[in-house]
C-alpha cells in the first residue's frame, strides 16, 4: 500500500520539528554550560578580587608594625 501525499506531507513536517527542537535543545544546553561557565569564571575572579584586598591590608598592617610613625 502507497502512503498518500498527505501522509508524506505529515511525516515530512514532522521529522523536520523534530529535527529542529533537538538543534534548538543542543543549542540551549550549549548557552546554558556557557552561561555556567562564565558565572563561575566571574566568581573566581571576585574571590581572587577579595584576596588581594585582604592580603593588601595585611600589608599595610605589617608595613605598620614594622615602621613605627616617628613622635
Amino acid at each position: 500500500m502507497a502512503l498518500s501525499q498527505r501522509e508524506i506531507v505529515k511525516d515530512v513536517v514532522q521529522q523536520s520539528t523534530e529535527a529542529a527542537i533537538g538543534s534548538a535543545g543542543h543549542v540551549v544546553a550549549i548557552l546554558f554550560e556557557a552561561a555556567r561557565k562564565i558565572t563561575t569564571e566571574i566568581g573566581a575572579f571576585g574571590t581572587e578580587i577579595f584576596e588581594i584586598a585582604e592580603a593588601s591590608k595585611r600589608a599595610g598592617r605589617d608595613a605598620d608594625d614594622t615602621h613605627p610613625a616617628a613622635d
